[in-house]
């Protein structure tokens, strides 16, 4: 065909149209495949242009998937807008805790490890009460989705009831039998004897933190759960600016206040902890939020649903409380690795990784709140959706804090430098060792978080309570008995574990056992029984 004198042209080699129309016959590059290229009929030329829209429409799907992976900038602010609060009030706990650290350590390396011992009893306990908070914040977030009032009053009375369940055995551990329970951390170790000393000291006075945390920590979660992270943030930096006040006046005497050494430390927390109670119940009596109840109808308890709670939280209480056990476990085998220089080592190693742990519970509550969200909704496709999102999100959060975690090795010699140089060193292995594993740990925290969202409980059950107790318990009692490696590379080949864990989770998830609405099967309950009571009554 001719026009104008331009020769307009369309070839075709057999495996696609190559050549490109133009008003100037074929590009360059495409010269040398001149004598393969033949005109084309038509039918040729539609055969081609289909293929070409096929092989476009391949593009558009592919580049579509790369883009769901990660969701809106909009998405993602108001996700950090749940995490960045949560971490702030983490962090500032975890410098004024650095600062405890700091001023016990300068008491040495026996105090230090006693206070230490003793603050792995407590860790249990508050492990427990977060534990019995993400069981009944699990309902509560969704009631919130679902504007059910009765519904979230029902899950904070869960939250308090089983928390204050606690009460008897810690004051058993604290007060009644706390030498024996504390020398079970010390095995084989050669300062065991003065470390008891300074230990049972410590947590006799710990006793009176309980309950005031206790509640403290239900109505804080609670607000969290509604998506208030405010004020709880604004409570924990009062309380913490009074607990590191306080430990300067009574650890070393400042200001003309006794010495008190590591009993000054526990009763600097002790009234910290008890400030922030009061001030969280003046919360809770003028703001009034949702979930909150009069004490005249505390005991107005749904039992179907208190049984329901109960049933979720016991599956994630064993996981959570395989967890510690596993993990106080490896500590006393830690602990019997050397002499109070691998107790204190270990302890500050801790201390400093808080610092960058925030993470965790920033990703786990804003998972939770969005997606519970969601589901308390009936937005199912909503949820599939930002499952996707928040798991990119918790990945680069992950490589992001490798590099906060690396950073803080500087602050190891300033903040522990009075402890003996092989805590230090220990310190310092251990710090870079907990950096390198926070991408693995970051988003297996947002697969849980999304995973319990939805009321699957079963997932930490199954996997990582069954590889924990038949896996990892074994493994590290094998490597305490018949190897001679320090604590540092026992954590290294302990938390290796960690990676098949994250890859079990991930094809967990796709079954979608969480996606659900858990409000609607609850309404649905209640319709059944309504309606048996009906007939009975007819």
């Amino acid at each position: 065909m001719c026009s104008g004198g331009n020769v307009k042209t369309l070839v075709c080699d057999g495996r696609g149209c190559n050549g490109r129309v133009s008003g100037h016959g074929f590009e360059p590059r495409q010269v040398h495949f001149i004598k393969d290229l033949k005109p084309v009929s038509l039918t040729g030329f539609f055969s081609c242009f289909s293929e070409r829209i096929k092989r476009y429409k391949t593009m558009l799907v592919k580049n579509e998937s790369r883009a769901n992976l990660f969701g809106s900038a909009k998405f993602y602010k108001g996700a950090l807008a749940i995490a960045v609060p949560i971490m702030v009030q983490q962090l500032i706990q975890s410098m004024v805790s650095l600062v405890d650290n700091f001023m016990v350590s300068g008491l040495g390396d026996i105090c230090m490890s006693g206070v230490n011992v003793a603050g792995q009893i407590l860790f249990i306990f508050m492990v427990y009460v977060n534990t019995i908070c993400t069981s009944g914040g699990i309902f509560l977030t969704q009631f919130f989705g679902a504007k059910d009032k009765n519904g979230m009053q029902q899950a904070f009375r869960f939250k308090l009831v089983m928390g204050l369940a606690a009460a008897i055995p810690y004051f058993l551990v604290c007060v009644v039998f706390p030498k024996q329970v504390l020398s079970l951390m010390l095995i084989g170790n050669s300062d065991k004897a003065m470390i008891l000393v300074e230990g049972v000291k410590y947590i006799r006075i710990m006793f009176f933190v309980g309950i005031p945390m206790t509640i403290s920590v239900c109505i804080a979660s609670s607000l969290r759960d509604m998506g208030e992270v405010k004020i709880p943030l604004v409570v924990t930096i009062i309380a913490t600016l009074t607990n590191t006040a306080c430990n300067y006046l009574l650890i070393y005497g400042n200001l003309g206040f006794p010495k008190l050494g590591v009993e000054g430390a526990a009763i600097a927390t002790v009234i910290a902890r008890t400030l922030e109670l009061v001030i969280f119940i003046i919360v809770y009596l003028k703001k009034k939020p949702d979930f909150a109840v009069k004490l005249k109808d505390f005991f107005r308890i749904n039992g179907k649903l208190f049984k329901e709670m109960l049933k979720k939280c016991a599956m994630v209480l064993f996981c959570e409380m395989v967890w510690i056990f596993s993990e106080t476990i490896m500590t006393a085998l830690y602990n019997g690795r050397g002499g109070a220089d691998v107790v204190s080592g270990m302890s500050s190693s801790f201390a400093i990784a808080n610092l960058f742990f925030v993470a965790f519970g920033g990703i786990y509550s804003a998972t939770g709140v969005i997606i519970g969200k969601s589901l308390g909704e009936g937005d199912l496709e909503r949820a599939k959706k930002e499952k996707t999102w928040l798991l990119a999100g918790a990945a680069v959060m992950g490589l992001v804090m490798i590099g906060v975690g690396f950073s803080t090795t500087l602050i190891v010699p300033v903040v522990f430098g009075k402890l003996s140089a092989s805590a230090i060193d220990i310190c310092r292995w251990m710090v870079i060792l907990m950096s390198f594993f926070m991408p693995v740990w970051v988003y297996m925290n947002a697969q849980q978080a999304i995973a319990r969202a939805g009321g699957d409980t079963g997932m930490g059950v199954y996997t990582d309570a069954i590889l924990t107790i038949f896996v990892m318990i074994p493994m590290v009692f094998s490597l305490a008995i018949f190897t001679k490696i320090g604590p540092v590379m026992m954590y290294l080949v302990i938390k290796l574990l960690d990676i098949v864990k994250i890859t079990i989770f991930h094809f967990w998830l796709k079954r979608e056992i969480w996606l659900k609405n858990l409000t609607k099967e609850h309404e649905e309950a209640n319709k059944h029984i309504s309606e048996e009571i009906d007939d009975a009554a007819d």
